[in-house]
C-alpha cells in the first residue's frame, strides 16, 4: 500500500507565472486534462489556480480572462509537502488548512500535486469520493 505522497501524487505539475493570463491557464488545463495549475514565480510557489477559481473568482465577476492575471485569482498562503510526506500527514494538513490539494515540493521545485481525491482512493477506497476520483473526468 502507498504510504508516501510521491506514490499517489500527480507528477510533473503544470506551473505558470503569476503574470500569465487566465485564458492561457484555462487552455493548458484543457489540453492536459487537469483542473489546476501551480503559480510559480521568482523561484517559489506563489499559489494554486483551479478551474473553479477561474469560473468563480473571474468569469462570474465579469473579469476578462484575456486580461486577468493568475495572481489576481490564485489561492495564496499555499502549504506544500515534500514527496516523502505520509498520506496521513497530507490528509491532516488538508483538514487543518481546509484545502483540497497540496503542491509537492522537492529542492525548492514543484514536482507534483496531491488532491483529496488521490488520498481518498488510497486511504478509503470504498468512499464515494474515491469512486468519483477513480472514474476520471467527464469530457
Amino acid at each position: 500500500m502507498a504510504t508516501a505522497v510521491r506514490d499517489v501524487m500527480a507528477k510533473n505539475p503544470v506551473t505558470l507565472s503569476k503574470s500569465t493570463p487566465l485564458i492561457e491557464a484555462a487552455k493548458s488545463m484543457k489540453e492536459k486534462d487537469i483542473g489546476n495549475v501551480i503559480v510559480f514565480d521568482n523561484g517559489q510557489i506563489e499559489g494554486v489556480v483551479t478551474d473553479r477559481d477561474i469560473v468563480v473568482r473571474a468569469i462570474a465577476e465579469g473579469r476578462d480572462p484575456n486580461n486577468t492575471k493568475l495572481e489576481e485569482v490564485c489561492s495564496s498562503g499555499v502549504v506544500t509537502l515534500p514527496p516523502d510526506a505520509s498520506l496521513d500527514e497530507a490528509a491532516k494538513l488538508m483538514r487543518d488548512k481546509k484545502v483540497r490539494r497540496i503542491p509537492i515540493e522537492e529542492n525548492g521545485k514543484p514536482v507534483g500535486i496531491v488532491s483529496i481525491g488521490d488520498l481518498a482512493m488510497k486511504l478509503d477506497d470504498r468512499s464515494a469520493l474515491a469512486d468519483i476520483s477513480a472514474a476520471g473526468g467527464n469530457n
